[in-house]
């Protein structure tokens, strides 16, 4: 019936596009750079992530999703016409069906607003799915049984927390707390301590190679250069470990408080369920140094780093494109719908 079923993972940092039959064929970050004189398209993806912090006043490298939405709307359908025909070309066009993933805390009106991005490129059949339950599946939960399955889906710009059952969530909620908000975080906390500017990309790299958010976690330390900001030079300094456990502590802490919070609302047979299997971490966040053991003693239930945490929710729309469940759980929903109408 269609030519090509294709799941695409629009995330805040990347895109990531997954082809029935071909996997995952398109990792690229979530950037465009467009040269403000000529409204020129420079580069797109990896290219343009380079650029960042380092391109002419002319060009500007541009972020068009913030906090898992689209902050800018001609720039996104630009983005995702280029990564469309990069993986499945211009011919295929009009017959894939493409699942997007959103953040679980979506508004009708921004789930409107990817349907159409989707459309403007010529893609006729697109189908929504909530990050939550795409990351579950991709992480191997059986989401379609009638047990609880818990998941803290942490991204670039959205933390999707859900309990899940027989195929939809049960509880759920969505912080525009994640990894971007972590970033600044560092980035605020080397500007206080030390009156040193650092860009995103130092940023990211000292969350990966250096911070640690449980106590007696890494005890290394790197050395940092940026801009001091009295004298507007460059400065090079050595940052430990700890202190970075420090600066994360306030965007943390808000991402455990909330799943106390999503616990605290599940019923409690699934909860149940959940205190015996534990709670998933998927998303690039859950790669934090020490998350796992923290909110592991903050819940006082297991918790668990799925196998491939930043394709979680990428490998979940192959897995639901090819599922029988999903399918006759999508019918379901239709019959529902036209029954309520």
């Amino acid at each position: 019936m269609f030519s090509r079923d294709v799941g695409v993972d629009l995330g805040t940092a990347n895109v990531l596009v997954h082809v029935k039959g071909q996997g995952i064929v398109l990792d690229e970050p979530s950037v465009v750079a467009i040269d403000q004189v000529t409204k020129q398209v420079v580069a797109v993806g990896e290219e343009a992530r380079r650029m960042l912090g380092r391109t002419p006043g002319n060009i500007v490298a541009i972020r068009p999703l913030r906090e898992g939405v689209i902050a800018d709307f001609e720039i996104t359908e630009i983005m995702l016409r280029h990564f469309l025909r990069k993986t499945i070309g211009k011919s295929a066009f009009g017959r894939p069906r493409v699942m997007i993933c959103v953040p679980a805390g979506i508004t009708s009106v921004e789930q409107k607003a990817v349907r159409e991005a989707a459309e403007a490129v010529g893609i006729k059949q697109v189908d929504l799915i909530e990050e939550p339950k795409a990351a579950a599946i991709g992480a191997g939960l059986n989401i379609f049984e009638p047990s609880g399955s818990m998941v803290v889906d942490i991204g670039g710009g959205t933390t999707d927390i859900a309990v899940l059952s027989l195929g939809d969530v049960v509880t759920s909620t969505s912080l525009r707390i994640a990894g971007d908000k972590l970033d600044e975080a560092i980035v605020k906390y080397i500007r206080r301590e030390y009156n040193l500017m650092v860009g995103e990309r130092t940023a990211e790299e000292l969350k990966k190679e250096l911070a640690t958010v449980y106590p007696g976690g890494r005890t290394n330390s790197m050395d940092v250069r940026g801009r001091d900001m009295v004298t507007g030079l460059p400065k090079t300094i050595t940052v430990h470990a700890e202190e970075l456990r420090s600066a994360l502590q306030e965007p943390i802490h808000a991402i455990v408080q909330a799943t106390k919070s999503v616990l605290e609302q599940t019923p409690p047979e699934l909860a149940a369920d959940i205190f015996d299997k534990g709670v998933m971490l998927t998303g690039g966040g859950a790669l934090v140094d020490g998350l796992d053991k923290l909110m592991q003693d903050e819940l006082q239930i297991p918790v668990h780093i799925a196998e491939n945490p930043m394709h979680c929710v990428v490998i979940g729309t192959g897995r639901v494109l090819d599922s029988p469940e999903w399918n006759k759980y999508r019918e379901q929903r239709r019959r529902a719908g036209r029954r309520r109408g």
